[in-house]
């Protein structure tokens, strides 16, 4: 039956765990307290270690705190990162997204600065600012980076934030085995422009009742009994991760697939794994290749995302080009699968945008954690709604602020999210 007015803005007679507050993925006040407190608090993957392979190899990245900074492999073969501004007079010291250089010279006024993020000419220092000020005295802010799991680059705002392995606990520790296996190396980097929000983009990797949407994937999976599909079951990781239990991928009943027999050293032959990292990451590992989803909010309603596609660094020229067009075939902007998720995501981010009086959004499907079960979205908005102290059910209800500083290491695993 349709609905007036009033029916379509109450409250759904469910638990608050199981809707949202439409407000969350539109409201601009919001989005700038999720820079603040969630943002520059938590680690975010910036790049992989093959992007920056050889001594002075640097790579920009656009913070979805708001901060733009550059990856730099120093000499010594450390990776470091620093706020891409000129400590001079606050110009971009790096306009390049990536390149190779012994010193980064600001276009401004030649300042320059090694591969450390000491400043190492001051053109006329002496004559300008005589003792006053020197070269010790004008370093790059330097920023805290690791690299770990699968070779990538991660880095956090806060230096008083826990280690990385803090953050994320053993949420990939079933997929460890295949990223470990030797070293990786990106094949594709891609970017696309959506205008929704970056709640909403991640919420389609942590569902899979959305596969009605694709084809192929049914196809290959849903409507074949013998893939284990329905029997993948999600597991709930501390600090708001998820992951997906494998499958096996029936590629040959999707006609004229043409897929390969290439696999992945420890995978499963056509088998797929999946891990949803807080806030705005995903492993995606499916047969023969490894995808990235890595997310920059730009504001409440645009989001940049990023998509790495990797294989072996050992893959031979031939096999290169196989993974390549495995991954095409599936994830590139023409294939079966990816474009279908970015117009879902976008379709919600224009219906639901500000001033649209959407309604609330659910997420109350209970299927016991399996494949179907809308757990990994409560589970998410769980931990979204302790590190906003805001309910995510009702964004104007303030809860306490159960993560105001760097997360605590934690290793148990849980099937449910628990209220928020």
């Amino acid at each position: 039956m349709s609905r007036n007015s009033k029916q379509w803005t109450q409250k759904p007679n469910l638990p608050s765990t199981h809707y949202a507050d439409p407000k969350i993925y539109s409201d601009p006040a919001i989005f700038e307290e999720e820079k603040e407190k969630i943002f520059k608090k938590v680690w975010m993957l910036a790049a992989h270690e093959s992007e920056v392979a050889n001594p002075h190899d640097f790579r920009t990245y656009e913070h979805p705190g708001g901060t733009r900074l550059v990856i730099m492999r120093g000499e010594d073969m450390k990776i470091r990162t620093f706020y891409n501004i000129c400590p001079h007079r606050g110009n971009l010291l790096v306009y390049e997204p990536s390149g190779n250089a012994k010193k980064l010279v600001c276009i401004f006024h030649q300042w320059a600065f090694d591969a450390k993020g000491d400043c190492v000419d001051i053109p006329r220092g002496k004559a300008g600012y005589q003792d006053r000020i020197c070269e010790s005295d004008v370093g790059l802010r330097e920023v805290k980076t690791e690299v770990g799991y699968g070779g990538f680059v991660w880095v956090n705002l806060d230096d008083s934030c826990a280690p990385l392995s803090a953050h994320i606990g053993s949420a990939l520790d079933y997929m460890m085995p295949e990223l470990e296996t030797e070293p990786l190396e990106v094949l594709w980097y891609y970017q696309a422009t959506l205008r929704t929000n970056f709640k909403l983009i991640h919420d389609t990797n942590q569902e899979f009742y959305h596969d009605y949407l694709h084809y192929h994937n049914r196809i290959t999976g849903m409507l074949d009994p013998k893939s284990g599909y329905f029997q993948r079951k999600y597991t709930a990781f501390p600090n708001g991760h998820a992951s997906v239990g494998s499958m096996n991928v029936s590629y040959d009943a999707y006609t004229g697939s043409g897929h390969s027999t290439l696999g992945w050293p420890k995978l499963p032959p056509n088998g797929w794994k999946l891990v949803d990292l807080f806030p705005c990451i995903t492993y995606n590992l499916r047969t023969s290749v490894l995808r990235i989803d890595s997310y920059i909010p730009l504001g409440p309603d645009r989001v940049l995302l990023e998509f790495r596609i990797l294989g072996l660094k050992s893959d031979t020229p031939e096999v290169r080009k196989q993974r390549e067009k495995d991954a095409a075939t599936i994830w590139s902007p023409f294939g079966r699968n990816l474009h279908e998720d970015l117009l879902a995501s976008s379709g919600q981010g224009m219906a639901m945008a500000r001033g649209s009086d959407p309604m609330y959004v659910l997420h109350a499907r209970e299927e016991d954690n399996l494949i179907h079960d809308e757990v990994g979205m409560r589970h998410y908005l769980e931990e979204w709604s302790a590190w906003m102290g805001r309910s995510s059910s009702d964004s104007t209800r303030k809860i306490a602020d159960s993560k105001p500083q760097a997360t605590a290491p934690a290793h148990q695993e849980k099937d449910v999210a628990q209220p928020a």
